[in-house]
């Protein structure tokens, strides 16, 4: 019996559509400006979205609180809206993409003893699991490796309207961004043929979303935490490499390091640690910039069954 599928109300439809034709209009725009006033205006946007957005202001200073509980109002006050800046700043440079192409290599810093760290991983033959978070600048951290000529494909989660995933989708693909959709039929399989056939598959496990995760401390708290990427070590025998793609004056450094795993015989213990060491590294880029990652995003939501 063929299953039918209901459709959003017609409200809902119609904003999505809204915000479709928006997105293109401000993409169109933005795509041909220079960057530095991309980042002039990104900026501004981001200032004016701190201002307006009571909502996620409120949701950022509460994640503040919990992770700097020793940084006074002020401190947290100053961070959240630096941080609502540089999302900004970051969006619309990623979006002023005919001038970021042409300025990549100089834009995005990748020094040789981080580059040597991707090929040491790469040279073994497994395949890499490539671990990141919404720290810094992850579309160009993703856009970099891949016009360096690296073979690559990203974990990435559909949008609630298709046409802004394909929109998403095509820009990527621009900069040699393949992606593999998390919720496309045969997505896990795919996950397997990339590091089967010894390339890097990059994952962001740094947000509390509806995906199996297991419980491991962030900023000295319980946080659900996707599992994937220590999984599919596991599983494969990859090497797991952590980078990032961090502000640096008026451009972005690439840090790149491997997390040495080992497996012990028992998966579910090997799955924790593993997932444990790699939220350790993404807690420690967060700290080296705090102001760079998405304190709007309520990380500790959901929280571990109390036991008995």
């Amino acid at each position: 019996m063929e299953t039918l599928v209901e459709r959003p109300p017609l409200a809902k439809r119609l904003k999505r559509f809204l915000r479709y034709l928006l997105v293109r209009a401000v993409l169109a725009v933005v795509s041909r400006l220079p960057l530095g006033f991309a980042r002039w205006l990104g900026a501004g946007f981001g200032r004016f979205a701190f201002a307006v957005a009571g909502g996620e202001r409120r949701k950022a200073l509460k994640s503040l609180a919990r992770a700097f509980p020793e940084k006074s109002d002020a401190e947290r006050h100053a961070l959240a809206r630096a941080s609502f800046r540089h999302l900004g700043m970051a969006a619309f440079e990623v979006g002023a993409t005919a001038a970021m192409d042409r300025q990549l290599e100089r834009l995005v810093r990748w020094q040789a003893e981080d580059r040597s760290v991707l090929e040491a991983a790469l040279a073994r033959g497994k395949g890499v699991v490539f671990v990141s978070g919404h720290v810094g600048n992850w579309e160009l951290l993703a856009r970099r490796v891949a016009r360096a000529g690296y073979p690559s494909q990203s974990i990435a989660k559909e949008t609630t309207d298709p046409r802004l995933t394909t929109l998403v989708e095509r820009f990527r693909a621009q900069g040699g961004v393949r992606s593999i959709w998390r919720g496309q039929e045969g997505a896990a399989r795919a996950m397997l043929r990339t590091l089967k056939a010894g390339e890097i598959l990059g994952l962001l496990i740094d947000q509390d979303t509806k995906v199996q995760s297991v419980f491991v401390p962030f900023f000295g708290e319980l946080a659900a935490t996707p599992r994937a990427a220590a999984d599919l070590a596991l599983r494969t025998g990859a090497a797991v490499v952590v980078g990032f793609c961090q502000r640096e004056g008026d451009g972005y450094r690439l840090w790149m390091q491997e997390v040495p795993w080992q497996a012990t015989g028992d998966r579910e213990t090997d799955a924790v640690t593993l997932t444990a060491a790699l939220s350790l590294s993404i807690e420690a880029a967060i700290r080296r910039a705090p102001e760079q990652w998405v304190w709007m995003h309520q990380r500790w939501k959901t929280r571990p069954t109390p036991a008995g």
